[in-house]
């Protein structure tokens, strides 16, 4: 009897000692389950962190590309250099006092036969559109090959309607580098220059570049 109760006893220890292992085991698996919810939880915060990081900075190039852009479409533009020039009564007329219409600029002379054979394309478009588009034909006076009297004279006997200015000054010339004439240029209503023809303008190309500063 008291060898069955030693047996009973050693038999109670072994299975408290085998719940103790499988509890012990349950804790691990747990613990082990526990952690990998964590790591899922921590690569689930990782992987949004990474999207928003990602979407922050994919916006901010696009909105540097549109601003780099923006910058490379200002800086193409040039702004007309402004200048004074006269009518034959001697009044003042600047460039920039213009802005608000288009301006076809153009440099002339009265000795200078390319200038007088383009001379009737721009008496025609200034008839037909000269309320919508300022003409600046602006006189190459130097006192010497070109006065204000020789250039008066000349558009007085070709009967041209379109305003006449003298650049007695030079300040014109000047700030346009003019070296070579005819010397046309088609300025916007904001006083941009959009484009320019050096040397005689055929008629058709008058007109479109025209249509260019009027749209």
């Amino acid at each position: 009897m008291s060898s069955n109760k030693k047996n009973n006893n050693k038999n109670e220890n072994i299975n408290e000692k085998a719940n103790d292992k499988i509890k012990l085991n349950d804790g691990k698996v747990n613990d082990k389950k526990k952690n990998d919810k964590l790591k899922i939880v921590i690569l689930l915060i990782a992987f949004v962190l990474f999207m928003a990081g990602s979407t922050f900075l994919y916006n901010n190039l696009q909105r540097n590309k549109s601003a780099e852009n923006e910058n490379v479409a200002n800086e193409n533009e040039l702004k007309a250099p402004d200048f004074t020039v006269y009518d034959l009564d001697g009044n003042p007329t600047q460039l920039s006092e213009l802005e608000g219409k288009p301006v076809v600029l153009n440099f002339w002379a009265s000795w200078c036969p390319p200038c007088k054979a383009e001379m009737p394309y721009f008496d025609n478009a200034y008839k037909e559109i000269g309320d919508d588009v300022h003409f600046l034909m602006v006189d190459l006076v130097d006192g010497f090959n070109e006065t204000v009297a020789t250039g008066s004279r000349y558009i007085e006997q070709e009967g041209y309607t379109f305003p006449v200015y003298f650049d007695t000054e030079g300040e014109a010339g000047y700030a346009y580098g003019v070296r070579a004439i005819p010397m046309t240029l088609f300025i916007d209503k904001d006083g941009y220059i959009i484009t320019s023809v050096h040397g005689m303008i055929e008629e058709e190309t008058l007109r479109e570049n025209i249509e260019m500063i009027r749209n």
